[in-house]
């Protein structure tokens, strides 16, 4: 008997040589899963791959445009090329440009909702369509507080969160009866490589950030990669083979 939760499953994650999809991405391998990265970083893939290794399980790296409906398309075939299957897709990937509704350019709103929207639902169409000869899956959307509204400086990206929730309750609804399950996992705000680089283009070091971060949440303190991994196992495991449809909400008790 293993107690690796995900042992045997091939999980995708897109988005996965960064942030939470890259700490995803080795938690997965860590539980069992051999994963599928899909990114545009093949170093840091790599090196999440000889991780992978380490932990006794395995992993390729995919290369993936996701401005490009077929590099999105490419992303799931290539898991089922080399593993047989899909068991889960976890959708990371996203950008999230300060642009308000007054001052959102066309190429700012186009590049938001391609990378943010569209090429989640080409990810998903994909999976979908291979889960459903399985006899089933486990999709992740990755959600934001934003999605209820948003800061006035995100618009487009709100409007990326908030069409992203409305995917996942379609799928949900209409794909249940297939046992292919989706929900919504809310970040919160979190210290990633892009969150750190942007702030310091604004003149801002991450512990000065973090610490901006501290008396603006309600709990004290930024979210870590770690703070996500439990329930991004979970709601790729069987422990919650009867959860679709739900947002999941881990952001220190921030609500936009």
């Amino acid at each position: 008997m293993t107690d690796k939760r995900l042992e045997g499953k091939v999980i995708v994650v897109s988005g996965g040589t960064k942030g939470v999809g890259r700490a995803a991405a080795e938690e997965y391998a860590r539980e069992g899963a051999r994963v599928v990265i899909g990114g545009r970083d093949e170093k840091a893939a790599l090196q999440s791959v000889r991780m992978m290794q380490i932990y006794g399980s395995e992993g390729i790296f995919v290369p993936t445009q996701l401005e490009r409906v077929e590099d999105c398309r490419n992303l799931i075939d290539e898991a089922v090329r080399e593993y047989g299957r899909i068991d889960g897709f976890f959708n990371y990937a996203g950008i999230t440009p300060v642009s308000g509704l007054d001052t959102c350019d066309e190429e700012t709103f186009d590049r938001v909702m391609d990378i943010n929207f569209r090429a989640c639902f080409f990810c998903c169409q994909q999976a979908v369509r291979y889960m459903r000869e399985q006899g089933g899956g486990s999709i992740i959307l990755t959600g934001s507080a934003h999605a209820w509204g948003g800061q006035k400086d995100r618009a487009a990206y709100a409007c990326s969160k908030g069409v992203l929730l409305t995917l996942m309750e379609h799928i949900s609804h209409n794909y249940a009866s297939e046992r292919i399950r989706c929900n919504y996992l809310t970040l919160g705000w979190t210290p990633t490589e892009g969150e750190v680089a942007f702030r310091m283009t604004q003149g801002m070091s991450e512990s000065e950030l973090r610490s901006q971060a501290a008396g603006i949440l309600p709990m004290g303190r930024m979210l870590e990669r770690s703070d996500y991994l439990e329930a991004l196992v979970y709601l790729m495991s069987d422990a919650s083979a009867m959860m679709t449809g739900s947002t999941f909400r881990i952001t220190a008790g921030e609500y936009i």
